[in-house]
């Protein structure tokens, strides 16, 4: 069994740092410093991401903590509005996030007229670097204990001082890793040959995992720090069933115009 460590601060003189957010620092910078790596090492052009991965990363902080606010603890920030702007004492959806980065690029793929293709390559290599950054930044949600579960005598469970526990930012960080060191074998063979598949199947193999992995979440009334239900899935499991719905519907549009060319072309 693993101990129930818990750091929530680091002091510096007067100056206090949350772990939670010094991780998810760290994880950024690292999957930034490996984005940017790749990118020259593949000859690739830095600027039509980077000059825009400030709008990326506000889109996915800004869907992180609306959905938060919205549908894990509205009851709090309703009766505690300025609290919503304190992101630094956690309290940041990773679904949301996916969302919230996923309208960002939208807006600017219609404003900057990118084609589709041309972005491909580097949807590859920041998914990648997703990975990595997601492992480490899940570790301060261990490291705070933000994600208790349910209890378990298994062998990787955390000594929670009511019994041990699935620790789901452990877990997390964990699928984070394993994600990326699978993907990162994978790299060199589809790079360029296939691009767009590490984004899209990391991903999916993310949502397939997390939707099973949030079975293991307990609720409030259980335990101080689990997560609300709606119905008996919570909101990420909702979430992501809505994002396969949307990609499934999405399949079938493409297929379907497709064959509406292949008939026009006849």
């Amino acid at each position: 069994m693993i101990p129930y460590l818990h750091f929530e601060d680091i002091m510096f003189g007067p100056i206090t740092l949350h772990v939670w957010g010094v991780m998810v620092s760290f994880g950024i910078i690292i999957g930034l410093v490996l984005a940017n790596y790749l990118i020259k090492k593949n000859n690739l052009n830095q600027t039509i991401i980077f000059d825009n991965v400030f709008y990326l990363f506000l889109g996915a902080f800004v869907g992180a903590r609306l959905f938060h606010v919205f549908l894990y603890e509205p009851r709090y920030y309703l009766d505690h509005p300025a609290d919503i702007i304190k992101i630094w004492q956690g309290g940041l959806s990773s679904i949301g996030g996916f969302f919230g980065a996923a309208i960002a690029f939208f807006i600017l793929n219609r404003f900057k007229k990118w084609t589709f293709k041309i972005l491909l390559p580097y949807l590859d290599i920041f998914a990648l670097s997703l990975w990595l950054g997601w492992g480490i930044g899940r570790i301060g949600c261990f490291l705070t204990h933000l994600h208790p579960g349910a209890l378990t005598n298994f062998f990787l469970g955390v000594k929670y001082p009511d019994g041990t526990r699935f620790d789901l930012g452990l877990i997390d960080s964990f699928v984070g890793f394993s994600i990326f060191a699978v993907f990162a074998v994978f790299f060199k063979r589809f790079f360029k040959k296939k691009n767009g598949f590490l984004a899209a199947y990391s991903a999916a193999t993310y949502f397939f995992i997390r939707f099973f992995i949030d079975f293991l979440r307990v609720t409030p009334e259980e335990y101080l720090g689990g997560d609300r239900r709606f119905g008996f899935l919570t909101p990420a499991q909702w979430s992501i069933l809505l994002a396969f719905l949307i990609l499934f519907f999405w399949l079938i549009y493409k297929k379907i115009k497709r064959q509406t060319l292949k008939i026009s072309n006849k």
